[in-house]
């Protein structure tokens, strides 16, 4: 790798370290407001039959599915993670793949708020509640992977050709 070429690696991974630490010291800091006023407590509600802040330990993956596989989730958070790093390593580190980075950035540190949650009380905690639709009980770092993979599928389609990543087999 030349000189210039690892000055930008080590630019685009030291942005997302930092990036990282803001967005998960966020969402865990959401999670700890969650316990303070929620836990125990009745839900607040934002806008009535709508939407509420409803403290709720979600012991499975999204959607409360899988519940109590403590383990499967941490080894299938560390393999997200690991895929999600060798993909960042493997962009090419210019504006056109900037969005690429930008959805890593955001399932990175989704993965790690909630891994977070897991190793350290067994649970993740969920607190924003839509029950107009009765959506399930989510978090920030919830957000953080589902709005990452939104805009992942939608560049996918309708802005990046299959050409364009055999950067990932070099």
């Amino acid at each position: 790798m030349k000189n210039r070429d690892l000055k930008q690696q080590r630019k685009a991974f030291f942005f997302l370290f930092l990036s990282c630490i803001l967005l998960v010291a966020l969402d865990q800091w959401t999670k700890y407001l969650a316990v303070l006023y929620l836990k125990e407590k009745n839900p607040i509600i934002i806008i009535k039959g709508v939407f509420e802040l409803s403290y709720l330990e979600n012991r499975g993956a999204a959607f409360g599915l899988f519940q109590n596989h403590r383990y499967i989730f941490l080894c299938t958070t560390i393999i997200i993670m690991a895929g999600v790093l060798y993909v960042y390593w493997k962009i090419p580190k210019n504006k056109h793949f900037l969005p690429l980075q930008f959805i890593g950035i955001g399932v990175f540190s989704g993965a790690i708020g909630n891994m977070i949650d897991r190793l350290l009380h067994g649970y993740v905690v969920d607190f924003f509640y839509f029950s107009l639709i009765d959506f399930p009980v989510f978090n920030v770092a919830d957000v953080y992977v589902t709005v990452s993979v939104a805009f992942l599928v939608v560049f996918l389609i309708f802005f990046y050709k299959e050409e364009e990543f055999s950067f990932l087999s070099r």
